[in-house]
């Protein structure tokens, strides 16, 4: 090549080099704003970013006597809107693995702050020498890590765990979903322990009255000497009319014989009788009424604990029959969290997705650029005229 095509070439890239320069200098806003921001995704999804997999799960709560009734399908389409009890539960265990009280458990189990500070690029880990001990900063990132949702179509919840470690994103998901079955046993054996605790209060309670009315005619028993006032009156009454039968007979045989044979001897000594066994009627009686000592004026007395006795007795029945029924409603309102999908342990990265980051980007940063140059373009439009 001879001294003239060199300096031809020179020439030309001198040229081109010029032109470039002319262009980024007449254009530096949209190479700051566009160009620069694209470059730099290329550069952070090419070469920097780290792959990150994703493990999902999938669980519906149920309970062991769930059945669908057969209702019309008006009925249905009222029920759909609302939530039954299993989704009702399947919600609660979500806001369980949202909450702060998950995470508390998975650094116990599983130490998480250390899975997430491990794998990952450093714009993108959680770093312990950048937000230190913060728990606050690692439930922040926790719920960027973790997402947890009911799929209102299938009734089936969701959850979701990003790691950048297949390992990880299966042990985090593993750990969570165990957490999850702890706590519906946890709530289980409360509702259970709730209804069946004052189911039990009740038969305590119930037995306890029938206890003190026992006690009560005991004492009663010993303090007026009667075993049962109405059964002993009873037996009163009994040998004071069998007297007054027996009197009946010796009246008869008096004035039979006071009618036939006047003078007969024996009329004293029937006489006598008569006035006696009219005097043991009249004894007899007296242990019945006729006075604050008598049968009758007990009896009230005892027939109002017999029946405080009975309420009592009907009390502790019903007491018992609800603990049974309490203890029965608890084994068959018992709910289970069901694995419908388990865990995966994932072979590739589905996240990031590099090219549609890129783009993104560069969209966001063109519409910017634009939304800016309007801006300026309206400013200079309506700006005063010197």
């Amino acid at each position: 090549m001879n001294a003239e095509n060199i300096h031809a070439v020179d020439g030309q890239i001198s040229s081109s080099s010029s032109k470039s320069v002319n262009w980024i200098s007449k254009n530096r806003w949209f190479v700051l704003f566009v160009i620069v921001p694209t470059i730099l995704s290329i550069f952070y999804y090419g070469f920097i970013a780290n792959d990150i997999y994703v493990s999902e799960s999938r669980f519906v709560i149920k309970s062991p006597d769930e059945k669908r009734p057969q209702l019309s399908s008006l009925a249905n389409l009222i029920q759909t809107t609302g939530l039954s009890a299993g989704q009702e539960q399947a919600n609660e265990v979500l806001d369980f693995i949202r909450s702060r009280d998950a995470l508390a458990n998975l650094q116990q189990r599983i130490n998480i702050r250390q899975r997430y500070d491990r794998g990952a690029d450093v714009f993108s880990k959680y770093s312990k020498d950048i937000f230190g001990d913060s728990f606050e900063y690692l439930y922040k990132y926790y719920t960027r890590m973790v997402d947890a949702n009911l799929d209102t179509q299938t009734g089936t919840a969701v959850v979701v765990v990003k790691a950048y470690t297949p390992e990880d994103a299966y042990q985090i998901n593993q750990t969570l979903l165990s957490l999850s079955e702890d706590m519906v046993n946890r709530l289980n054996d409360r509702a259970q322990g709730r209804g069946i605790a004052e189911a039990q209060q009740q038969v305590e309670q119930a037995t306890e009255r029938a206890r003190k009315i026992t006690a009560a005619i005991t004492q009663y028993r010993n303090r007026s000497a009667l075993i049962d006032p109405g059964k002993q009156a009873g037996g009163v009454l009994e040998i004071a009319n069998q007297l007054v039968g027996q009197r009946a007979a010796l009246q008869a045989q008096l004035e039979t014989m006071e009618r036939q044979t006047p003078r007969n001897p024996s009329i004293p000594a029937l006489r006598n009788r008569i006035a006696a066994m009219s005097a043991q009627i009249a004894q007899q009686d007296s242990r019945v009424v006729g006075g604050s000592g008598t049968i009758a004026s007990k009896l009230g007395n005892y027939e109002d604990l017999l029946v405080e006795q009975k309420f009592a007795n009907d009390s502790l029945t019903v007491a018992n029959a609800s603990l049974v029924q309490a203890r029965s409603d608890a084994q068959r309102q018992k709910f289970y969290l069901e694995r419908v999908v388990e865990p995966n342990r994932p072979d590739i990265a589905l996240l990031p997705k590099r090219l549609l980051g890129i783009l993104t980007v560069a969209a966001s940063a063109l519409c910017i650029y634009f939304v800016g140059w309007m801006l300026v373009v309206g400013i200079l439009e309506h700006a005063p005229k010197d």
